[in-house]
């Protein structure tokens, strides 16, 4: 029980120990860093650690802004490149040498787990993504000094992307073990009741709509698009480059702006070339989260065109569309029943574009470009409806309030 803690010294909180594979590997990575802003966030109300994969140039443990961070070697660190630069699953597809790195991945984190737990005592896990975390979490309860209770968060791709019958038996193998599971889209929860892991909570990730994430006065340039994202097929770039001589024939003088990195890069420059739209596009490379707000602020339009991938993968919600709402952008989006969750009102239907079809993307991005203040209107709008949504202070809340919960039935 949480109330009947004997810890010795200062330190009373109870300990939280979160299990995750994407994560910064140092301040202002430009990897995603949604984990580890939850884990930031909830440090007033426990002793945050987390145990995640060591990348190169990445220390194996520091205290990052009060989370006490452990990362666990799983291979040469010329060869710890599974999880970052695209996502394990992409990784995984890419380069397929890359499965021999599993077997150590997964063997590596549960014994740094298994440690961490014996030596720290940890009231409550949280595993994010059901596999491997989920997995490791779920297997530790057959080992001595480790039966932690466990809240585990599926965020997309180890639900769409990881199907079969083998993978759906695991899924229910974990859903059994946990106290609770979540998800972040309402979409997810309907492909959780499909593989049969019964009652899920849908509660998202969030964003800084307090301080990061806010619209400032001031004029956009009327024709810059922009995209924001990992370059990975799910995330739709490669239809924003189909659409832009359709969308150049009409206004030349439109720019497009890409941020981000991934795997994609290369084969996405080269389509730019051979659509001879290269001198209208930039690509910015990673950037750090701290020069987003900018990029939305002053951008006519955020595009976000989500597909679903060849391998099944695709958007468990996309808080970038948030993000851009949130800095006053109007958007663009490809309607995939995740985006349902961030524009869910029948006024919402003129920002949704079919997925996969670059003419309809081209036409709905020269309408909105035509009609600026009625896209700035409707981010004023929306913005107003996500605050209490997808603000952080709102988010980490739940969160602290289920992990309490989890914890305190054991």
């Amino acid at each position: 029980m949480l109330e009947s803690q004997e810890r010795t010294g200062p330190e009373r909180r109870p300990v939280l120990l979160v299990l995750a594979s994407t994560y910064p590997r140092w301040l202002d990575d430009p990897e995603p860093a949604f984990v580890h802003e939850l884990a930031k966030r909830m440090t007033d109300r426990f002793r945050v650690i987390a145990l995640v994969p060591h990348a190169a140039s990445a220390s194996t443990s520091e205290t990052l802004e009060g989370v006490e961070v452990y990362r666990y070697r799983y291979a040469p660190a010329r060869w710890e490149t599974l999880v970052n630069d695209g996502g394990i699953v992409t990784n995984l597809r890419r380069e397929r040498w890359k499965l021999l790195l599993v077997p150590s991945f997964l063997l590596a984190q549960g014994v740094a787990a298994w440690r961490l737990c014996r030596r720290l005592r940890p009231d409550v896990l949280h595993a994010h993504w059901l596999f491997p975390q989920g997995l490791i979490a779920a297997l530790l309860q057959y080992l001595p000094g480790s039966r932690i209770p466990f809240v585990v968060t599926s965020h997309g791709a180890d639900l769409w992307a990881i199907k079969g019958r083998l993978f759906d038996c695991l899924k229910r193998f974990i859903g059994r073990r946990a106290a609770m599971i979540t998800v972040v889209s309402r979409a997810m929860q309907d492909e959780l009741k499909r593989t049969g892991l019964g009652d899920s909570s849908v509660l998202p990730m969030g964003v800084d709509l307090d301080r990061r994430f806010t619209p400032v006065d001031g004029d956009r340039d009327q024709d810059e698009l922009l995209f924001v994202g990992r370059l990975v097929e799910k995330k739709g770039a490669h239809v924003l480059i189909d659409a832009m001589p359709r969308i150049l024939r009409s206004r030349p003088g439109v720019r497009l702006t890409i941020a981000g990195f991934g795997p994609e890069e290369p084969r996405l420059r080269s389509q730019a070339d051979s659509l001879g739209v290269e001198r209208s596009i930039r690509f910015l490379g990673a950037v750090p989260q701290a020069n987003l707000p900018q990029l939305y602020r002053q951008s006519a339009l955020f595009v976000a065109p989500f597909v679903e991938s060849r391998g099944g993968d695709r958007e468990g919600l996309g808080l970038v569309t948030v993000e851009a709402i949130a800095c006053g952008c109007p958007v663009v989006v490809g309607d995939l029943p995740a985006v349902r969750d961030v524009l869910d009102q029948s006024e919402d239907a003129f920002m949704l574009v079919p997925p996969g079809d670059a003419a309809a993307l081209a036409d709905r991005v020269l309408e909105m470009l035509e009609n600026p203040e009625r896209g700035i209107a409707s981010a004023a709008r929306l913005r107003l409806r996500l605050l209490k949504r997808f603000n952080w202070q709102a988010i980490a809340m739940g969160y602290g309030d289920l992990l309490l919960e989890a914890g305190r039935a054991r």
